[in-house]
């Protein structure tokens, strides 16, 4: 492919990746939490993950993990380092979501009791996080308690190995518990319904590591046991994971077939407007995305984009830069649904019916991962094979798996060839 450089600006260090901890036991419970691409947070005090996730679900309480005797094991810590989308957050915030099964009353006792610190330092549950700040907790499962988990149906899995899967996750639906709906559905409880299959048992725990936004949808990497985990985790941290996403913009970029153009911009936080991100050339982290034409309509096109760093919001800030932003995107964009009247001439409202949106979320979807299947050499980088849509293919040490396009972006892609073709 021929290659274009839209934009290019120094690169900031990366996130620290978390150390690696030093083996499973027997039984007890260690929570973990859903992250972004490459921005994630560890898990893992020591706990066999089948039994002690069993015991969350049951809302048992944990106890200290243990041997297959019983004999218990000292607990272990476990190591975060807070991301830029996540500073600011209160200390009590930060732990709801490092561990969405657990009660936020509870966790608040335990960084009362000096079981949790940052930079080294005891604190309270109100105090503020800053990015990059290390926390560390030693918590005690047995003092616990638990957030019941929402009833929905199993995700649909794309893929499954013997310690890793890719699930197909949905639109609408969060990654972890939203900070202000913790009682609300969230992946975590569809992977639970997946992992219990049809009875009571579960067969293993599952552990998401790495995150997408809740109105994108696609592949979703899972983790069995952890190991795994940390295998994955590790390659999100060090880039050396293939992602490309189907992306519908506004505007069609003055690209020939096959031809590739990249915008090399930082990414920072938005400082006055909370949970938005914009391009930050000053202060920003190193951020790279490749993008290049699959489908071309009239005022729309359709674009595949390769991230090759894991900021928050990062193709929605890189492409809205470049002046194609997505068709569907309230922050960065100009619509927040995709309306046919908006794309056809001669549109005509039925009598008394409000228009349903075609599409009312982020045109935007995941559509194929490359990660590896077991631990990688210094010099060993993803394959560039190429996928049909719901396939995967397996060439040690990677697997590659290509998510179906959901139904809402498949409407507006079919309008959009009757209504919006593309001008010769």
């Amino acid at each position: 492919m021929a290659r274009r450089d839209t934009q290019r600006d120094d690169p900031h260090a990366d996130d620290p990746s978390e150390e690696r901890l030093e083996r499973e036991f027997d039984e007890d419970l260690a929570e973990d939490d859903p992250s972004d691409d490459g921005e994630d947070e560890d898990e893992d005090d020591g706990v066999d993950d089948d039994a002690l996730w069993d015991e969350l679900v049951r809302g048992l309480g944990e106890g200290d993990r243990g041997d297959p005797e019983g004999s218990p094991k000292e607990e272990l810590p476990e190591y975060f380092v807070v991301e830029d989308e996540r500073r600011g957050l209160e200390v009590d915030e930060y732990l709801c979501l490092i561990y969405p099964g657990y009660s936020k009353g509870s966790l608040r006792e335990q960084v009362r009791g000096g079981r949790v610190t940052v930079d080294g330092e005891r604190v309270q549950p109100n105090q503020r996080l800053k990015a990059g700040a290390v926390v560390i907790a030693t918590l005690d499962h047995s003092r616990l308690s638990h957030r019941e988990p929402v009833a929905v149906a199993p995700l649909p899995v794309l893929w499954e190995g013997d310690d890793m899967a890719v699930v197909d996750k949905p639109p609408h639906l969060a990654v972890e518990p939203e900070r202000w709906f913790r009682d609300g559905a969230c992946v975590a409880d569809g992977l639970l319904a997946w992992a219990r299959g049809k009875g009571d048992e579960l067969r293993f725990r599952p552990r998401i590591v790495h995150r997408l936004d809740k109105d994108t949808s696609g592949a979703l990497v899972v983790a069995k046991d952890l190991e795994a985990e940390r295998r994955l985790r590790g390659a999100f941290a060090e880039g050396r994971v293939r992602k490309e996403y189907l992306a519908l913009v506004e505007g069609t970029p003055n690209l020939a077939d096959g031809e590739v153009a990249t915008v090399d911009a930082p990414i920072g936080p938005e400082p006055r407007r909370n949970g938005r991100m914009r391009i930050d050339r000053k202060h920003g982290k190193e951020a790279r995305t490749d993008y290049w034409v699959e489908r071309r309509f009239h005022g729309f096109a359709l674009l595949r984009c390769r991230p090759h760093t894991g900021r928050t919001h990062q193709i929605r800030v890189h492409l809205a830069e470049a002046g194609f932003p997505l068709a569907v995107d309230p922050f960065y964009g100009r619509r927040d649904a995709f309306l046919l009247s908006e794309v056809k001439r001669d549109y005509r409202a039925k009598r008394g019916r409000p228009e349903r949106p075609l599409m009312d979320r982020l045109t935007l979807h995941a559509d194929t991962i490359v990660v590896p299947l077991a631990p990688l050499g210094p010099d060993d980088g993803p394959p560039s094979t190429p996928l049909a849509e719901g396939l995967h293919f397996e060439e040690p040490p990677w697997v590659g798996v290509r998510a179906p396009l959901p139904a809402d972006l498949l409407r507006v892609l079919k309008q959009l060839d009757k209504v919006r073709p593309a001008r010769p």
